[in-house]
């Protein structure tokens, strides 16, 4: 199997795990605000992106730019990593002032713009990479945050006043974004395949993006009814980063 279909056939999975995951909340409009087994899963897909940021796609990173360029003592990867976090950050203090200013529309459009633009940058980051083993971490951390972005983005949507078609439209164009990415991201290889700077600064920007996913918006966005809870959240988060340890040294 070529690294081209590999990749085209892990859009596809991720685009089906991102529609199979908005049945539930499309089909029930009053789903509870406290969803214990969803906010587990979250923080162990959390863990996954954590680690993935850490161990592969920063340390890549460095290694590609120290390729590109030599040895330099500006660190250019660490630098574009914190702009990518930054940038997600902005958007969604963006988000809370939309929020005080008690527009649930616009707070659900723009929640559906971080997930989008997110899930764009994820799937280019799997496009742009050139070998089995990384691209295959990359789909596992995709795939396995895809199902909980996914339900948790229709149940925000649901709750807001936008109408149910526009509801499928976002959803819909959020699914999309990943295998969209994906694609991008492999034409692009294909355009730039000698330009190493390229693929360095992607995946330096997409850790950043990763590692705002998996900690503050992780923490700004579940809401625990039990203190002991975030114990039980913890040790799933941890499970999920040593499952990216184990993948590392098996990779």
């Amino acid at each position: 199997m070529t690294l081209l279909f590999y990749k085209i056939t892990a859009g596809i999975l991720i685009f089906l795990t991102a529609l199979l995951a908005i049945i539930y909340p499309i089909k029930s409009r009053d789903l509870p605000k406290h969803n214990r087994p969803l906010e587990l899963a979250d923080a162990f897909a959390s863990g996954i992106f954590l680690g993935t940021a850490l161990f592969h796609m920063l340390p890549d990173a460095i290694t590609e730019f120290t390729v590109a360029v030599g040895t330099t003592s500006y660190p250019m990867a660490e630098f574009i990593c914190a702009t990518g976090f930054l940038i997600l950050l902005f958007m969604e203090r963006l988000s809370q002032v939309f929020s005080d200013a008690k527009n649930k529309n616009t707070v659900s459009y723009m929640l559906a713009m971080i997930l989008i633009v997110h899930s764009l940058i994820e799937g280019a980051v799997l496009g742009v990479n050139s070998t089995f083993a990384t691209a295959f971490v990359i789909f596992i951390a995709i795939i396995v945050h895809k199902g909980s972005e996914s339900f948790a983005l229709a149940v925000v949507l649901n709750r807001s006043q936008l109408s149910l078609t526009r509801i499928t439209y976002l959803i819909i164009l959020f699914s999309l974004m990943t295998p969209v990415g994906i694609l991008l991201g492999a034409l692009l290889t294909h355009s730039f395949q000698a330009n190493a700077l390229f693929t360095a600064g992607f995946n330096a920007f997409a850790a950043g993006t990763f590692l705002y996913m998996s900690t503050l918006h992780h923490i700004n966005h579940h809401h625990r009814q039990h203190e002991t809870e975030s114990l039980f959240e913890f040790g799933a988060l941890l499970g999920g980063l040593v499952v990216m340890g184990l993948l590392t040294g098996w990779t």
